[in-house]
């Protein structure tokens, strides 16, 4: 599976962004497609994922702000990003999960200025 994110970009706290992540395949067929980030010095984190069933799970930090949804047509999954923080800037990385596989795009950066 190859995916392609997009998206990121330099915004003020409390800003929004969108970021998309393309996949090579039908994303019905992916277990799991989630978004992950890494901050400079940190170890990479989950920040939200969709099953391919539909159910959702979100990093406690990014409740309430943050929304992973999909479209199915165009095998595409996106984290709209509101009320950015400075503490949101990182690498963020589109990741499916296709039993027992596990893939990943190329980062694209979130940087939020205060």
């Amino acid at each position: 599976v190859q995916l392609q994110a997009s998206g990121g970009g330099l915004v003020q706290a409390g800003e929004s962004l969108r970021l998309s992540c393309v996949a090579s395949r039908n994303i019905l067929s992916i277990n799991l497609m989630a978004w992950y980030r890494q901050a400079p010095g940190k170890q990479r984190e989950l920040v939200a994922g969709i099953s391919s069933g539909g159910t959702t799970n979100y990093a406690d930090s990014v409740k309430g702000r943050f929304t992973i949804s999909r479209d199915n047509a165009k095998n595409t999954v996106y984290l709209q990003m509101n009320s950015l923080k400075p503490e949101d800037t990182a690498v963020y990385y589109c990741n499916a999960l296709v039993v027992p596989m596990n893939y990943w795009g190329k980062g694209t950066q979130v940087t939020v200025s205060s």
